[in-house]
């Protein structure tokens, strides 16, 4: 956890200091590029793909280096068990709530119903290569998900930018670590250091994000921006409405029972949420979002490990996307789908996009892979009905799901009961306390004293249940005692 300066407060930058001033700048100069001259605002997506790239670049080493220190501090391979659980189960449980909303808002607005499309007319070829992908990626269901999970070599996950192999890999490592106890103290403090490096990286790179979203929105408004006008303009409102009623109507609930307010829990995320706006992808703030939670009270290991799993397996703004979709597309060719076909389409989708998190675009190539199971009802083809806007969706989705991300931080911790509430209200109350440029630049190093006696805990249990089999703590029921052994 990072805890904040307690002496007397340091003068306070002015609003052009900060990083939101600029990217708003640079969101503002794309939408006006984008509208003024559109062909030329078309040539500007390069400048969003060279900062994600640049971002993209030490995720991954920034995860697995936090995850290792992470579950290594925790010393109870059992504890970091049920913490990877609870996140989990907490992130599907929100995904059908998602899916849930989806499917009810598009039923009520019937944003497609007007369009009455013809399936044997329909011009399709807009959509080949998102088919051709999705056809890959759902050949082989389950089996396929699981094969991926693993990478072909140690550093195949690195160089792929796989957040869910880097995971496991982390995973694998840390709980070898773990079982070594003291021999390990070194080279947790020397994880804890790259990491720092990597942070200092990201500091950097992050001024870079005003021009990322400059060209980011440029290129949406100048290639797409006649869709927001045409008849596709009802399923896109509706879509950011089903958002925002998300946030408001799912996850404010959770931040009320968490207790503070979801309005201040947006307030605190401002620059990470613009950010996302003008680059259309998540990953590109997944650093910063995870030194904002540890400056907001979540301890480090509880940030490592609920971070990263949520930005696989945090789904809110992609489900929605794909429920939203799917009946869309039966709208517009005058299909009506029962609510059986309805609910057992959310729970494949449920199953069949864990993963497609915070990747830009994956929620389409993922929409047509879960419509594929059901192309007797739904034509798959009609994806190419909304591929042109796509991008006005993938921004949507992106910021619901980084906001499910760091809210699910904060409710885990407060779960488990890591979460220090005080500082909470102090950095909600006051976002500006909380200079995250600062944060990455000050190293805060893991407390050897103590990792030293959690990894002593860890190899004293390790060789008694190797020892004994049992649990410390378990003794043998004793025969002369009632019950026990006759």
């Amino acid at each position: 956890m990072v805890h904040l300066p307690t002496t007397a407060p340091k003068k306070r930058k002015r609003f052009f200091h900060h990083l939101y001033f600029w990217v708003l700048v640079g969101i503002a100069a794309g939408i006006t590029l984008g509208l003024a001259a559109p062909e030329v605002a078309a040539q500007t997506k390069w400048l969003a793909d060279l900062f994600i790239k640049l971002v993209k670049v030490v995720i991954a080493p920034t995860i697995f280096a936090t995850i290792v220190v992470g579950i290594a501090q925790m010393g109870n391979l059992a504890r970091a068990g049920g913490l990877a659980l609870r996140t989990v189960l907490y992130f599907n449980i929100t995904t059908v709530f998602a899916l849930a909303i989806g499917l009810v808002v598009v039923n009520v607005l019937k944003p497609g119903a007007g369009l009455g499309l013809d399936l044997a007319s329909f011009d399709t070829s807009g959509a080949e290569a998102t088919l051709a992908t999705a056809s890959e990626a759902g050949g082989e269901g389950m089996t396929s998900f699981a094969l991926n999970l693993v990478p072909t070599s140690f550093v195949s996950a690195f160089v792929d930018g796989q957040l869910l192999q880097v995971l496991l890999i982390a995973i694998l490592v840390a709980v070898a670590i773990t079982a070594m106890g003291e021999q390990a103290k070194p080279l947790v403090g020397l994880m804890d250091t790259f990491a720092h490096v990597m942070f200092g990286v990201i500091r950097l790179v992050m001024w870079v994000a005003p021009l990322g979203a400059f060209g980011g929105i440029a290129f949406t408004i100048g290639t797409n921006g006649s869709a927001i006008l045409g008849s596709l303009a009802g399923f896109i409102g509706s879509f950011w409405l089903t958002c925002l009623l998300f946030v408001i109507l799912v996850l404010g609930p959770i931040c009320r029972l968490a207790g503070f307010s979801v309005f201040r829990y947006l307030r605190y995320i401002r620059d990470e949420l613009l950010i996302v706006l003008g680059t259309s992808s998540s990953e590109t703030v997944l650093p910063r979002l995870m030194r904002k939670m540890e400056a907001a009270g979540v301890p480090k290991h509880v940030v490592g490990m609920t971070i990263p799993t949520g930005y696989s397996f945090n789904l809110d703004g992609t489900a929605i996307y794909m429920a939203m979709g799917a009946l869309f597309i039966a709208q517009a060719f005058g299909i009506d789908v029962p609510i059986g076909t309805q609910i057992a389409l959310l729970v494949f989708m449920l199953i069949s996009s864990n993963g497609a998190a915070g990747v830009s675009g994956a929620g389409l190539v993922t929409l047509a892979a879960s419509l594929t199971a059901f192309d007797s009802v739904i034509p798959v083809a009609g994806i190419a009905l909304i591929v042109g806007v796509d991008r006005f969706m993938s921004e949507g989705r992106a910021l619901t799901n980084l906001a499910g991300n760091g809210l699910g931080t904060l409710v885990i911790a407060r779960w488990t009961g890591d979460l220090d509430r005080d500082q909470l209200r102090t950095v909600l109350a006051d976002p500006g306390s909380v200079d995250v440029d600062d944060l990455m630049r000050r190293h805060t190093p893991v407390d050897l004293n103590a990792l030293d006696r959690e990894l002593a805990t860890s190899e004293e249990f390790a060789r008694e249940f190797a020892a004994t089999g049992q649990m410390p703590g378990e003794r043998a029921e004793d025969p002369a005692r009632p019950g026990g052994a006759q």
